[in-house]
């Protein structure tokens, strides 16, 4: 006989960047693990240190980070925790990304442009990443971006069964607010039983974040729409729909989206909407100037908890989602 055999067994470890802390302790809390403490600091001219202080060697390691703003800086702290436990020898590297960043920049609208989404596929692959794990793509060809495997996880279940149980389903009309998310809000349709509407908008392709809607193609007089979109950044584009809707005779709009990236003069505009309520998963911690009545956050941690212990019990993610889909 040849070799040796050893009897070891497989080892979960949860690491996690310090983007977002909080959505990291309730996942471990849900898995019944405990991060691996982890010494990080910035040096005086911005670099970036990570030690890990338990030892991962042939480890199933999983690095949760979400890419929140400063968006750059937390890109490059989870590329150093790959390539930190590359080098410690961890057997498979999973990188959780509750929100991957630059998902937006997933094709050339126009010559000269980059397609960043795949840059950030290529560099986290690049680092040592085996596998990706994340939720709501904005796009799903994001997906073969990255050279491995993608578990693609869905907040629609989470999202559509709390409007469901909160509004009159049979005045309730599911609201797309641009073309690109009519799939999406079909999939809410089907699971809510309710009809479609979409709102029509053109971007000025000069000025970011400039939107004008012209026309809501549907009926939605005196009906409660429920607006749902991947993401919420600056908030212009998702309170012109709701405008739209409302000069149009709808009875009441709530807003749903994955992503809460909220930023610059979103609060104002979230603040000052007609909008009775807008939800948020918590992939992306929530700026404290947005602690409102009528802001809603809902807790992703269980639906990636859940999809960690698949990928590390060698199960099926995608059965957890199947009837989202």
């Amino acid at each position: 006989m040849t070799g040796i055999k050893t009897t070891g067994e497989k080892k979960l470890m949860l690491f996690s960047g310090r983007a977002h802390p909080e959505l990291a302790e309730e996942v471990a809390r849900e898995l019944g693990v405990s991060l691996v403490p982890t010494k990080a600091f910035d040096f005086a001219n911005g670099e970036i240190y990570v030690r890990f202080e338990e030892s991962a060697r042939g480890s199933d390691a999983f690095v949760i980070q979400s890419h929140t703003a400063p968006i750059n800086k937390w890109i490059m702290e989870q590329l150093i925790m790959i390539d930190a436990l590359k080098r410690a020898s961890a057997k498979r590297i999973t990188v959780v990304v509750p929100f991957y960043g630059y998902a937006r920049q997933d094709k050339k609208h126009r010559g000269r442009e980059p397609i960043s989404a795949r840059l950030v596929a290529d560099i986290l692959k690049t680092a040592g990443a085996d596998r990706i794990l994340t939720v709501d793509l904005h796009t799903d060809q994001i997906q073969g971006f990255f050279d491995g495997p993608v578990d693609h996880l869905f907040a629609l279940p989470l999202l559509a069964d709390y409007v469901g149980a909160k509004v009159d389903r049979s005045k309730l009309t599911v609201v797309s607010p641009d073309a690109g998310r009519v799939r999406v809000a079909d999939r809410w349709c089907d699971r809510l039983g309710a009809p479609l509407a979409i709102v029509h908008k053109r971007r000025d392709p000069d000025v970011a974040n400039q939107v004008t809607v012209h026309e809501v193609v549907g009926d939605v007089r005196g009906r409660i729409c429920v607006l749902v979109d991947d993401m919420i950044d600056t908030g212009g584009t998702i309170c012109a729909a709701a405008d739209a809707l409302f000069a149009n005779g709808a009875e009441d709009v709530i807003v749903t989206a994955t992503h809460g990236v909220l930023s610059g003069p979103a609060a104002d505009r979230l603040k000052n909407s007609k909008v009775s309520e807008f939800v948020f998963t918590d992939t992306l911690p929530t700026p404290g100037e947005l602690e409102l009545d009528k802001i809603t956050v809902l807790s992703i941690a269980p639906t990636l908890a859940n999809a960690v212990r698949e990928v590390f019990e060698d199960g099926s993610v995608t059965s957890l989602f199947e009837d989202a889909n």
